[in-house]
């Protein structure tokens, strides 16, 4: 019996989110990768987080819904926030990434950045025309 569970996500970018899952502080292995759970089970994923105690993080792409939905075994969950506000965590910086990424192609630079007290983040972006 599988233990394994998806979960729905608007992650669209592989980029973005790997690099979204380094800022938190782990460190995913992109490519076919098995994601460990109950007993030993396995699932496959595109991008996954290998944890010390089994129970890894596995995001793989779901055509359907045209974004990554993350996958693991909600019963080996061991991390220190739950479920649901790791995916809000992974969203903001997901959503940061995808920001700068945009910016930057369009020639702006961020000139400021501030972590508010709420949680959000402000940037201030300029771009110099000649």
């Amino acid at each position: 019996m599988s233990h394994f569970s998806t979960v729905k996500t608007k992650l669209r970018q592989l980029e973005p989110l790997k690099k979204a899952l380094h800022d938190l502080g782990y460190s995913p292995e992109h490519g076919e990768r098995p994601v460990r759970g109950y007993r030993g089970q396995t699932t496959q994923a595109e991008l996954a987080v290998v944890m010390q105690d089994g129970g890894d993080l596995g995001f793989r792409w779901n055509a359907s819904s045209d974004s990554y939905e993350l996958v693991t075994d909600l019963d080996l969950w061991k991390q220190t926030i739950p479920v649901e506000r790791f995916l809000a965590k992974l969203t903001q910086r997901y959503a940061l990434n995808t920001v700068l990424a945009a910016t930057n192609e369009e020639g702006f630079q961020v000139s400021e950045q501030t972590n508010q007290q709420d949680g959000s983040i402000e940037l201030v972006v300029t771009r110099w025309d000649a």
